[in-house]
Order: structure tokens, then C-alpha cells, then sequence
């Protein structure tokens, strides 16, 4: 019998990409071959997100797009996983004819029987039920990310309940994986050429809360650095009123630990941040920048923020964009309030027009756009380490590669322009010139080795 070809689509965040590998891992090399053309594909995965409005409409787009491929290529087989399906079961069914399995992410050991069940039935096929599901490092995975460089989920599910967000409906409450899960996990990849580690969940500092045993993200970090041949754990997701000093400190500490951390801040006005049901205010956020900074002086600060969201007013929105202007961090991510249905914030009166959220959202990407730029010079002349991921996308005759202080995906690059080495290598590079997101820079061939100045 010849194996079927499936083609995996996974949209939306890393979370859901470690989603889509593990899905991937369940399915036997004896009966399954994996493809990335789509139109070889007999069976295509759409790995959906459903967090925000525009992640839907992608979503839905790219269902529509791949499910051209059962009338022009090969494919028999649709299915569409993740948090569309867990949000909009009924919905779906109704308007996406073409798809023959809807599954949410609670699901994700069940894909062969899934499969199979189709194979017998013939009938579109739903399982939807608790998003209870948790991997851990016995199950399967096929990393689809290049070699050096792997995600690593130590979490599932969330417990804050911020007023505008639908995750706990969608992906549950928090659970945590144990230490001796993660470090097992980590080992092995490791042990298969992985460089770098990136920690994720839904909130990282939540992470052993609900395991009532003691663990903490501390503990884990601690364990992990153990690990000879890991070069770089970075943290991603940090909830801002988790960050304690004596995480800092470990960072400070270890130098496998990146000097980077992503601290969602959401706002800074302290009206707008109750209403967003956030355990932080504005005194709060100061005193973590002022902590982190004094303990870790060196460290690159990520965050996002929401624009737009119910009753914020035009002095609100100054006060956020005077506080992006105070220059505290390298990086931002802004998001446009989504009016979500089920979560508290869609039922407030006060809704802000769409188009002041667009012009408030490029107001203060335009804001931050001069304060990543004053970082970037401040770099030139330093030497960094630098992980190579081959050639530039832009010229094929530059290599191109992160930093420490660069998160795979969603931060910039460091362009190459002299000196050689290896994909996945992590080299000194000296600083020599820098643009709004990115660096440029020489590898410097005689240093001992790549630590920063």
C-alpha cells in the first residue's frame, strides 16, 4: 500500500506551530509521508487560529485557498484543526462545505483515527470536546523549523481571564508540564542539533501554579542551563506581574539564558488596564522596568500593546504613546482591539471606531520605529553573538542570522557582510552599521568567542 502524502498549514503563533509538529509526530512514517507542496498533498492539515478577528479571516481565507487543491490537485482529504474549529464548530460545518474534518485542539493524539474514521464514513466529521489536551516529551513531534532553532511549550491554557481575550475558551485553564518533562524534551532536541531553545505558553511566569507541588519557572531554568550543549534559552510571554527578581537574577546569572524577555504589557493607562481585568498598573510596570534594568542592565525588553480598546479616550491613547517615547524598549508588537464574542470587553458600551484604531496604531508603530532605530546605532561597534541561518532572503551573496536579542519570526535580522560560517553556527559579529529593525555587521574572525562587549 503507498503511503498518503499530507501537507501541513499551520497558522497564527509559535504555540500553534509546536500544535502542528506534534499532530505531524502522530502520524506513522509507515502509512503517512509528509509534503510541503500542497498541490502533492492527498490530506491537508490547516492548523487554525481564531485569537483575534483578522486571525479568523486568514484562517477562513486559507481554508478557501487550500480547498482548490480537491479540484486542481490531489487532495481528498480536508481538515481543519485548532481554535477555529474549537470556537465555531456549527458555524463552520455550514459554511465551509469543502472541509471533511473539523477537530479542535484537544484532539490533536486522535488525527489517525480521525483519518481513518473519514476513510470509513465518507461523512464530514466533528471533534470538538474539552481542549484538555497537553503534550509532553513522550509524545510524538517532527520539527518543521530549521534545525538549530526549536520552540519548547511548557504550558497549556491560561487563568487570567483578561476581559478582551478568548484563549481560556479556546485552550482551557492553565496546565503545566513537569520539570523532568520539559528538561527531557529539551535533552533530546539538543542531543539533534538544536542550538537554541525558546520557551513558550500562554503566560510563562503562571508556569507550576497549578501543579501544587512547588514548581516554579525558576526551578526550570535552573535545570535547563544543566544541559551541556544548549547554547541559547530565551523566554517569550512573560506576564509583567510574574517577573520576579529572583527570575532576573538567573538570568543575570546564566549565560545560556538570553538577556531578552517579552513582557506583555497591554496598556499603561491604569483605568483602561482594570478594565482589561490586568494585576498590573502603572506604578507596577514602572518598578519591573526599573528592576530589570537595575539587575539585568544589558537585557533587550519586547512587549505589546492594544490600541483602541472601550472608552480608551484621546488622552488615554497620549499618555501611551508619550510612555513608547520614553524609549524602554527595543521591540513592540501593536494589536488593534478586536471586539470578541463571549469575552467581557465586547459587551462594553464605549467601542472605538475602527478607523481611530488604525491611525492610533500606526501613530505608535511610527513612534517606536525611532526608538528601535536610536537602539540599533547604539550597537554599532559592539560585538554580538550571532546564529547563522543562511542566506540573506533579500541577495543570495549575504548570510544573514539573529542575535541574541533578535526572537526567531518576529524580530529583525543581522545581514552578513563579511567573513564566513556554517548554518546554525553561533559567531562573533561586530556591529557596523544598523536600519530601523535590523544590524549589519562582520564576523570577527580572531575573537575566542562570541560573547558581547
Amino acid at each position: 500500500m503507498s503511503k498518503q502524502k499530507v501537507c501541513m498549514v499551520s497558522l497564527g503563533c509559535a504555540k500553534n506551530l509546536v500544535d502542528a509538529e506534534v499532530m505531524l509526530g502522530y502520524l506513522p512514517g509507515d502509512r503517512f509521508e509528509i509534503v510541503t507542496d500542497e498541490a502533492q498533498a492527498e490530506i491537508i492539515i490547516v492548523n487554525t487560529c481564531a485569537f483575534i478577528a483578522d486571525a479568523k479571516e486568514e484562517s477562513v481565507q486559507t481554508i478557501l485557498e487550500v480547498a482548490d487543491q480537491k479540484k486542481t490537485g490531489r487532495c481528498h482529504l480536508l481538515v481543519v484543526a485548532g481554535c477555529l474549529s474549537q470556537r465555531h464548530p456549527g458555524e463552520l460545518a455550514e459554511e465551509l462545505p469543502e472541509v471533511d474534518i473539523f477537530m479542535g485542539p484537544g484532539e490533536v493524539p486522535r488525527i489517525v483515527e480521525l483519518i481513518d474514521a473519514w476513510h470509513q464514513q465518507k461523512t464530514t466529521l466533528h471533534a470538538v470536546g474539552r481542549p484538555d489536551y497537553l503534550y509532553d516529551h513522550t509524545s510524538p513531534r517532527v520539527k518543521s523549523s530549521p534545525y538549530y532553532s526549536t520552540y519548547v511549550k511548557i504550558a497549556e491554557g491560561c487563568d487570567n481571564h483578561c476581559t478582551y481575550c478568548v484563549i481560556p475558551q479556546l485552550r482551557g485553564a492553565l496546565r503545566s508540564r513537569s520539570i523532568e518533562s520539559v528538561e527531557a524534551e529539551v535533552r533530546r532536541l539538543v542531543a539533534d542539533g538544536v542550538q537554541e531553545v525558546n520557551l513558550i505558553a500562554q503566560d510563562l511566569t503562571a508556569y507550576g501554579a497549578d501543579r501544587n507541588d512547588g514548581t516554579r519557572l525558576e526551578d526550570l531554568l535552573r535545570a535547563l542551563v544543566k544541559i551541556d550543549d544548549l547554547r541559547w534559552l530565551r523566554l517569550l510571554y512573560a506576564y509583567p506581574d510574574g517577573v520576579s527578581d529572583e527570575l532576573i537574577e538567573i538570568m543575570a546569572g546564566e549565560k545560556k539564558i538570553c538577556n531578552y524577555l517579552d513582557v506583555p504589557l497591554q496598556h499603561i493607562d491604569d483605568t483602561i488596564l482594570r478594565r482589561m481585568n490586568r494585576r498590573i498598573d502603572q506604578a507596577g510596570i514602572r518598578s519591573l522596568i526599573k528592576r530589570v534594568h537595575r539587575l539585568l542592565p544589558d537585557i533587550t525588553l519586547r512587549t505589546s500593546f492594544i490600541v483602541g480598546f472601550p472608552g480608551e479616550t484621546e488622552q488615554q491613547f497620549a499618555d501611551l504613546l508619550a510612555f513608547v517615547n520614553e524609549g524602554h524598549f527595543e521591540r513592540i508588537g501593536v494589536f488593534r482591539y478586536s471586539r470578541e464574542e463571549g469575552t467581557p470587553a465586547a459587551s462594553l458600551s464605549d467601542q472605538v471606531p475602527e478607523r481611530v484604531k488604525k491611525a492610533r496604531e500606526q501613530k505608535l508603530m511610527k513612534a517606536q520605529q525611532r526608538v528601535s532605530f536610536r537602539r540599533n546605532r547604539a550597537m554599532v561597534g559592539r560585538i554580538v553573538p550571532v546564529l547563522v541561518e543562511g542566506y540573506s532572503q533579500e541577495t543570495d551573496l549575504l548570510l544573514s542570522g539573529r542575535s541574541i536579542r533578535q526572537a526567531p519570526d518576529i524580530d529583525g535580522q543581522v545581514y552578513i557582510t563579511a567573513g564566513q560560517a556554517t548554518v546554525g553556527s553561533i559567531v562573533p559579529l561586530r556591529i557596523t552599521d544598523s536600519s530601523d529593525y535590523d544590524l549589519i555587521g562582520e564576523i570577527v574572525e580572531d575573537a575566542d568567542s562570541p560573547t558581547e562587549e
